[in-house]
């Protein structure tokens, strides 16, 4: 997910240093959220063998459930970043979001 591994000298308050018997031995430093989108879309992108924005509208709709349950939007402009790589508006990505929760409520009310 784009970490990076440094020294525990290089550590800063944010970052992750694991000891080992007592001695710090390395640092981890996490990415900023957003940049973790950028990683999870580019890993999609592998994964489909294409650019996201060519894929068909049944795909993106997959890929925004997808997205949606690894936290995709909760990052600040998720919305937009995501829409940017499907090559489709903030409206259409909000309506795949809407369709998605309609369809969890149907599914619940049928079982419950």
């Amino acid at each position: 997910m784009g970490a990076e591994i440094l020294g525990p000298e290089q550590a800063e308050p944010d970052d992750v240093v694991l000891a080992w018997e007592g001695e710090d031995v390395i640092a981890v430093r996490l990415p900023q959220l957003s940049d973790s989108l950028d990683h999870i879309l580019a890993a999609m992108e592998r994964r489909h063998g294409t650019p996201l924005a060519s894929l068909d509208r049944k795909a993106k709709q997959e890929a925004v459930r997808m997205l949606e349950a690894r936290g995709a939007f909760s990052v600040r402009h998720g919305v937009e970043t995501v829409a940017g790589a499907l090559g489709v508006s903030r409206f259409t990505v909000y309506n795949y979001l809407n369709r998605e929760t309609a369809l969890n409520r149907e599914k619940a009310a049928e079982n419950g």
